[in-house]
């Protein structure tokens, strides 16, 4: 696919829902930086926004406190990342209670990356989770929670095959997820066929197409190379010439973000999670072309699963 359909419907922040992602700060500039994004993005009351543990959960308290803010000081839904990572049941069932306790009643359960990176070889914990279904149990016997967990229209990079990673889909759906987030991708037909596949599997949550702006195309090229994930010749071409033009480079990146989310929406996807970076500016633009605006209450209308 060289490019996507552009729709160009008045209407078409009826029926859409958007969440946003975060991850914790990890010094006082960064944290000023999320906070203006949290405050920027607030006014378009989105479904949830979540926030994101580091590597081998090494943001484990900043993720907490994140959320806590987040919590007491705006009207927004967090959603706890959870991974199992370098942790037993017992402190992995404890932070379920330390969030629980806190009043946060959304999770995003992961099995998580080790602290080396993706598709480095991940080891189970002897005492802890295995991975992402157990994870999901585990949410699931503590309490009534929204549960989120990933998939991976172009499969986890340590997959053999799909079968195998659709499988472990359909155990985390098994065990009580609520819907599923994908992992960022750049062609919708990659999503649709995927969404068509696990549908075949028997799996009918929510797939939530997980929306990456392009901040940077170096750096999303670099991580998309290690995480499995196609970059189209085309999408490179675009920000072509523009490495030392932050200003040009941000237009073309709202640009096509919206191409994609409005072709998605074309095809009768209604929900979109966006991975922000904590930089509010992109994803408001995509928001503002969907018709998803501050008082618009676009973030809460139901949404087409």
């Amino acid at each position: 696919m060289s490019q996507y359909r552009f729709s160009r419907r008045p209407d078409i922040g009826e029926g859409i829902r958007v969440s946003f992602e975060f991850f914790p700060p990890k010094s006082d500039e960064m944290e000023t930086r999320l906070w203006d994004t949290v405050t920027r993005l607030q006014p378009l009351q989105p479904h949830f926004v979540s926030v994101t543990y580091g590597a081998g959960g090494s943001t484990r308290e900043r993720t907490a406190r994140t959320v806590a803010r987040i919590l007491h000081q705006t009207d927004l839904s967090p959603a706890a990342h959870l991974t199992c990572i370098d942790a037993s049941r017992d402190e992995v069932d404890a932070v379920i209670r330390q969030f629980a306790d806190l009043g946060v009643t959304r999770f995003v359960a992961l099995r998580g990356d080790p602290a080396t990176g993706v598709g480095t070889g991940y080891q189970p914990h002897p005492d802890g989770y295995a991975n992402g279904a157990e994870m999901v149990a585990a949410l699931r016997r503590q309490g009534d929670f929204d549960i989120s967990v990933s998939a991976y229209p172009e499969k986890h990079p340590e997959s053999p095959d799909f079968a195998t990673d659709i499988d472990m889909l359909k155990r985390k759906v098994d065990n009580g997820a609520t819907r599923a987030i994908t992992q960022f991708f750049f062609d919708n037909d990659i999503y649709e066929r995927y969404v068509e596949r696990v549908r075949r599997a028997g799996i009918y949550i929510p797939i939530v197409p997980g929306i990456l702006p392009v901040h940077n195309i170096v750096q999303v090229a670099n991580f998309s190379a290690r995480a499995g994930a196609h970059v189209p010749a085309w999408l490179r071409e675009r920000f072509a010439g523009l490495e030392n033009d932050p200003q040009t480079h941000a237009l073309v990146a709202a640009a096509i973000a919206a191409e994609q989310v409005h072709d998605l929406i074309e095809r009768g996807v209604g929900d979109f999670h966006f991975y922000t970076m904590n930089r509010a500016d992109l994803a408001y633009a995509v928001c503002h072309m969907i018709g998803i605006r501050p008082g618009s209450n676009g973030g809460e209308k139901s949404a087409a699963a």
